[in-house]
This record gives C-alpha cells, structure tokens and sequence, in this order.
C-alpha cells in the first residue's frame, strides 16, 4: 500500500471560534474581545483562538502530504458538530483512523475515502475528521498519479478540464470599511460579507444595514474602476427575521428595497433569518425565494445556517430553497463531498458556492481551490482569516497556478495529438 505511516501536528486556525448564541443574544465587544459568559456547551469564553490538528502521511517515497482538520467559526450553532478539540480528535484519529489509511490504496481517491470514512461505533466520524484527512488523500492521489488535486477530482468524477476562473468572494470581518477598500482597489469579484451578526449592525428596522449597503455600492463607485460591479454579497446571520419577524412576504418585501436601493447591482442575502429546524428553512427560504422571482428582484437568497451536510444541501437544492448555497466545507466533511454539493447544486439549477470559514488554514483553502475550479463552481471563498490580503493571494494565487497549469497540460496533450 502506498501509505507506510501517519502522523500528526497541533496547529492553529487562522481566526477565532466564536459562540453565535452568546453574540446574537447581546454580548458587548471589549476591543477584540466579547464580554459575558458563553451560551454555546463547551466555549470557556465567548471569543477562543481557532485550533487546527495537521494529518501527515507518509508515502512509500518518503514524501509526506498533509490535510488539514478544524472546526467552523460558529461551532455548535445551527446544527453543527460542536467545538474543536484538539485531543479528542487526535486520540480518535490515531485510535480508528489510521489503521484504516494504512490498508487502502491512496490511489484510487473516492475508494479510499469510502473505506477510510465508514461509520464507527455506529455513527459517522466526526466531520473535522473527514475534512482533514480526504484533504491529505487527494494530495497522495495527486502525487502518486504525478497530478494536480484538480484533475483527479476531474478523473474521479467524469468531468472534463476547466478552462473557466470561479470568481472569488472576500469577507470583510468587522473592519469593514478598510477592508471594504482593499477589496474594490484590487478588484475582488464579490464583496463584502460585512459580518452583520448583532443589533447594532443591523440596526432598528433595518436601517443600519441599509446604509451600509449604499455606502458599498457608493463607495465602489467612487474609488473602483470604470465598469466595475462587483456582485455584493452581505451575510445578516438571520437579522432580518429577528429584527422584522419571521413572515416570508415582509422578509422578501425587505431584500426587495434592499436590492432596489443598489440599482445596477447584483445583490446576495445570505441567512436572512433562521426559521429554527432545516425543513423549517426549507419551507420559508422556498417562499421568500418565489416571492424575489416573481417580482423579477435582482436580489438572491443563500442558504448557510440549517443546510450543512451533502444531505442537507440535496434537500435545500431540490426544493429551490435558494438560488446559491453555501457548501461551508469543513461542516460538510469530506472534500470529495464537496464536489458532490457541487454538481448536485448544479444538476437542480442552483447556484454553488464553495465557501468554508475564517478558521481554517492555507493547506485547507487550497485544497478547497481545487475542488472549486475542477467542478466550476459559481464562486469561492477567499479564506482562511479575516484579512482580505492574505486570504484573496492565497486563494487567487492557487487558483492562478492551477489554470496555468491546465493550460500546459492541455498543451502538451494537444502537441502529443
């Protein structure tokens, strides 16, 4: 077999985890703190630095690929798996896992994941695992076929080879003025996120994001080049239902004078509310977005909270019950169940958009390139952290790097013809 041995490494993420409960229910910020007690089981604080667990394997050549485990910023709301913890995932992954990844056949990727990732004790593995550990097998399987991790995804899935760049979407954190500038200056696809998660971002009615939003749209006006219009993308982490009430039609009615205050943009809502169970959100989130056809609003609805696992996205696509979903990738679990989010969005004519979070590391949002550009996905997240700089150069470099490459593959293999 050509994996002879496995090992591990504590690391960080490359933001903080934080509990959603405690911060939706009225937490102060101190600085860069949170003050308060946490609501979330197992948070100590309300604001904890992201941990990461780091899983090498050891080829037969004697070249290590790795993978990368964590956990989502907001661990343990909305029906995620709960905190990252370091040991127990070290102790699991050495208990259970690595006798399974020394008796496959890293070649073949989607077999490998399948045997490495069936069911222990009767329930799946934890998703951080997954998430990790298929990383490091599509980096085995890419170096044992002398491969990018985009064509053995392509290879494995039946899917030619891209040619087209998946636009890429940056998020602001709460700088969000400065950051705001460094996303127009260099152009990013998407913007902003603008992290609208408290009462006080949101505002009475609201009439804080709103301003918020024109003041984008003005502002990349004013300091953008000409032609730009970038597609904004604004996350309320379900403001809109908790600030106007859960009704679909005030809550469409709402995203409508939104978008009509932006006009010549494309706007994305991502949560306007959490209707409290996935088939709930499922219901609602179909009706408001109805309600936006109908009218023929420019305004589109994702999904995040409430639609984390490949079933959950199969159940959300199906019913239209968004016109983007956000495949949030460590809450997936395995990177190929990425992929498969992917096409199966695509298969039901809903927009895909691989996103992730804040928490992760360079190792896991490269990995996450490859599997957006291989399936061409509508858009991609600029991770880890929640600076624009570096996350937008690690994600477009990769992404750069890979096409070019492509490019000459194709070449040669036309020269060869």
């Amino acid at each position: 077999m050509e994996i002879k041995d496995i090992f591990l490494a504590p690391g960080n993420g490359a933001f903080f985890y934080d509990d959603q409960e405690a911060i939706r229910s009225g937490a102060i910020q101190d600085g860069f703190i949170y003050v308060g007690a946490p609501t979330t089981p197992g948070f100590k604080s309300i604001r904890i630095p992201a941990s990461s667990l780091s899983v090498g394997l050891v080829l037969t050549d004697d070249t290590v690929v790795w993978g990368d485990m964590m956990n989502v910023q907001y661990s343990g709301a909305g029906g995620r798996d709960p905190l990252f913890d370091t040991n127990q995932i070290s102790e699991l992954t050495s208990r259970v896992l690595v006798p399974r990844l020394l008796d496959v056949d890293a070649s073949r990727y989607l077999d490998a994941c399948a045997k490495v990732f069936e069911p222990f004790e009767h329930k799946r593995l934890p998703l951080a695992i997954e998430y990790g550990v298929s990383q490091a097998l599509l980096r085995a399987a890419a170096h044992l076929h002398r491969a990018t991790m985009a064509e053995i995804v392509c290879s494995e899935f039946n899917l030619p080879l891209p040619t087209r760049r998946v636009p890429i979407y940056c998020q602001s954190g709460d700088a969000r003025e400065i950051n705001v500038d460094k996303m127009i200056l260099k152009a990013v696809d998407v913007l902003p996120h603008g992290l609208i998660n408290s009462r006080q971002k949101f505002g009475v009615s609201g009439q804080t994001f709103m301003e918020f939003v024109k003041w984008v749209a003005a502002r990349t006006r004013e300091i953008g080049h000409p032609g730009y219009y970038p597609v904004l993308h604004f996350d309320v982490y379900g403001w809109i239902g908790l600030e106007i009430g859960l009704e679909p039609q005030r809550i469409a009615d709402f995203i409508c004078k939104v978008a009509e205050s932006v006009p010549g943009f494309t706007l994305n809502i991502e949560c306007p509310a959490d209707f409290g169970s996935t088939q709930a959100q499922i219901d609602n989130y179909a009706r408001i977005v109805s309600i936006l056809d109908d009218r023929g609003s420019s305004a589109r609805i994702v999904v995040d909270e409430r639609c984390n696992t490949l079933m959950d996205i199969r159940l959300f696509a199906e019913a239209k019950a968004a016109h983007l979903v956000q495949i949030k990738t460590p809450d997936v679990g395995s990177i190929a169940d990425t992929a498969r989010a992917v096409l199966l969005c695509k298969a039901n004519k809903v927009g895909a958009y691989v996103g992730g979070s804040c928490t992760e590391t360079d190792l896991s949002a490269r990995a996450s390139v490859h599997i957006s550009v291989a399936t061409q996905a509508d858009m991609m997240l600029a991770k880890p952290g929640m600076g624009v700089d570096e996350a937008f150069s690690i994600v477009g470099n990769e992404q750069n790097r890979l096409l070019a490459t492509l490019n000459r593959r194709r070449a040669q293999n036309e020269n060869v013809g």
